[in-house]
């Protein structure tokens, strides 16, 4: 019977309100999960800054090529924050989008019809363009077109570009505030104010120390950058 009901008059509006509200959970969780990764890669990033100034300082003949991997990690660092922060901004706009449809649907409820929302269409239109939440918002969208709450949706309608566009290349000056931040203790603090290690231990005769395993940062540039485009898909 209630099979019959849903091919002859479709979902109730209760129903409907659960398949909206689930699909925006379900993007809430995959935003949150993304969130997660790229503050792991984003500390991962700022220990390679580290370990190329570390190596800079302990090997001079070094210092040129570490000194250079220290801007390329830099702008990385800089990628990475820059799409945590589009994200985290998705995130707060999904969360208004969930607010708003709950809002028609009780409406709904009490005027007996529900409104379309502009609101919520350019919200959902932001979303839907969202390389990490195309298919999933595709369908949500869906979802409130059938219930009536947003129209059909025209791709050139959105007017903030700024949050899915890939930013031109870091500026000079904003790397320079990159390492300044992340090499803050080791160029700000005076020598004379710096702890001294404890000597090492004399090595044993005939024992030979191990060589530190060397970074290959095209590798390393190779899979930060795979993991980025990961996130996307």
């Amino acid at each position: 019977m209630d099979t019959a009901r849903k091919f002859f008059f479709g979902p109730t509006p209760e129903e409907q309100k659960r398949k909206c509200n689930a699909l925006i959970r379900s993007n809430t969780r995959k935003l949150d999960r993304d969130l997660a990764n790229l503050k792991a890669l984003q500390s991962k990033t700022r220990n390679l800054i580290l370990q190329a100034s570390k190596r800079a300082q302990r090997n001079p003949s070094q210092a040129a090529q570490a000194k250079a991997e220290t801007r390329i990690f830099a702008k990385e660092l800089l990628r990475v924050r820059k799409q945590e922060s589009r994200i985290a901004t998705s995130k707060a706009t999904l969360a208004s989008v969930g607010m708003q449809v709950n809002e028609a649907f009780a409406m709904r409820k009490i005027e007996g019809s529900i409104k379309n929302s502009t609101g919520i269409m350019k919200d959902v239109n932001t979303l839907v363009r969202l390389p990490e939440l195309t298919g999933t918002m595709q369908e949500l969208s869906q979802e409130l077109m059938k219930a009536g709450i947003i129209e059909e949706m025209v791709g050139d309608t959105l007017e903030n570009d700024e949050l899915l566009e890939d930013g031109d290349e870091e500026a000079e000056g904003e790397v320079d505030k990159v390492l300044g931040e992340v090499l803050k203790d080791r160029v700000q603090t005076p020598a004379a104010q710096v702890p001294q290690e404890p000597a090492a231990p004399a090595p044993v005769p005939g024992q030979t120390e191990p060589e530190e395993e060397e970074m290959d940062s095209e590798e390393v540039l190779a899979q930060m950058r795979g993991r980025l485009e990961a996130l996307k898909s």
